[in-house]
Parts: structure tokens; C-alpha cells; sequence
């Protein structure tokens, strides 16, 4: 799969404004040659804006960072992803009884995974944002679940203190919606945005 490319119209290029080791594994996956510039943006967003509106503002705030200096014909994805229960956004934890007390908050219910994306043209500034959700549902953690899971240290950097990719894919009943928007970047919303906003055919050639 790593020698199938897709076709990228002549002269443009994508860069990944993430330093994100989940994002740059997904876009691998697809075969969408990119580079990754990561965002240095002020992360500061306004108080009340809905989870939706946040992560789509810091997606573009993102990507217009990295845009400015890349090439008029680079293409930028910025990302932002977070997970929200009860209307709360539940951020990166601060130390291990902060991931404990997310998890056991997670526990036996349902909540929601939010990724904004963004996707700038350097060119003519046009820039296109969407959140895309995926309900998560988590079985009922004992503490033992939750002390042996804390000790593994992969809650440590996740938002909601989990992550669907590792370990903490033990946990999760079901899903409703795109797996891969809880890694961290929905792929056929990506598609469509590419596809239908930029003119970039999903065409594979062989390298």
C-alpha cells in the first residue's frame, strides 16, 4: 500500500498543519502524499462557542498559520479534535488521577467525539471547515480497569484520557459514526472537502 499514491493535480502540495502521529499514520493510510508543518497558533478561542464551533475555529486557526508560509500552491489541513460529555469538552489530563476521574466520568455511558477540519488554499485564501461527531459508548470500567489502564501511561496524552487505537479500544462498546474521526481525522469527510471544494481527484496511481 505505502508504493500507491494518489494523483495530485500538478504543482500542489498538502501539508498537514498536526504534529499529530495519528493524523500523519491516517493520510499515510490513503496514500495522500503530504508533509507536516505543525501549527505554532495561538490556541486561545472565544467563551461561548459551542464544542462544534470550537473545534472547527482551531482548525482553521491552524491551518492559516501553517499556510502563510507555504507555497501559493500548497493545500493545508489543519485538525482539532475533543471529546465532550454533558456539554463539558474534556481536554489532554493533567496527571493520572486526572485521566482516572475522566474515565471513570466515561464510564457505562455515551459521549461524543468532535473533529473539526480544515482544509486552506494558499493561492486565493480559500478555506473550508466542518465538524464531523462520532458517538462513543463505553462499557461499565471497574477501578481496577481504570488503575491498570492509568498505569499505562496511553491515557496520558488522549483527549478524554483514551485512545480508540490502543488499549482503550477494550473499552468501547460501539460506536456511532466515523471510527476514524475518533482517531482524529475523519478520512471520507476529508475526501469529500479535497474532492468537492478543491478539485482534488481520489486517483491512485502506482509509484
Amino acid at each position: 500500500m505505502n508504493n500507491i499514491k494518489i494523483k495530485l493535480p500538478p504543482n500542489v502540495s498538502v501539508v498537514l498543519a498536526s504534529g499529530s502521529p495519528r493524523r500523519r499514520e491516517l493520510l499515510e493510510q490513503i496514500g495522500l502524499p503530504f508533509t507536516v508543518v505543525p501549527s505554532q497558533a495561538d490556541e486561545t478561542i472565544s467563551e461561548g462557542l459551542s464544542p462544534a464551533m470550537v473545534v472547527q475555529s482551531l482548525s482553521l486557526l491552524k491551518a492559516a498559520d501553517v499556510a502563510r508560509t507555504q507555497s501559493e500552491e500548497a493545500l493545508v489541513i489543519g485538525a482539532d479534535t475533543v471529546v465532550v460529555l454533558d456539554d463539558e469538552i474534556l481536554t489532554k489530563p493533567q496527571d493520572g488521577q486526572d485521566a482516572a476521574q475522566m474515565l471513570r466520568r466515561l464510564s457505562d455511558r455515551c459521549h461524543s467525539v468532535l473533529t473539526g477540519v480544515t482544509v486552506f488554499r494558499r493561492k486565493d485564501g480559500k478555506s473550508v471547515s466542518v465538524a464531523e461527531e462520532t458517538l462513543v459508548y463505553f462499557k461499565k470500567l471497574s477501578d481496577s480497569e481504570i488503575a491498570s489502564y492509568v498505569a499505562s501511561k496511553e491515557p496520558l496524552d488522549k483527549a478524554g484520557s483514551y485512545g480508540i487505537q490502543g488499549l482503550g479500544g477494550l473499552f468501547i462498546e460501539k460506536i456511532e459514526g466515523d471510527y476514524y474521526n475518533v482517531v482524529g481525522l475523519p478520512l471520507s469527510r476529508l475526501g469529500k472537502l479535497l474532492q468537492e471544494e478543491f478539485e482534488v481527484e481520489l486517483i491512485w496511481e502506482v509509484m
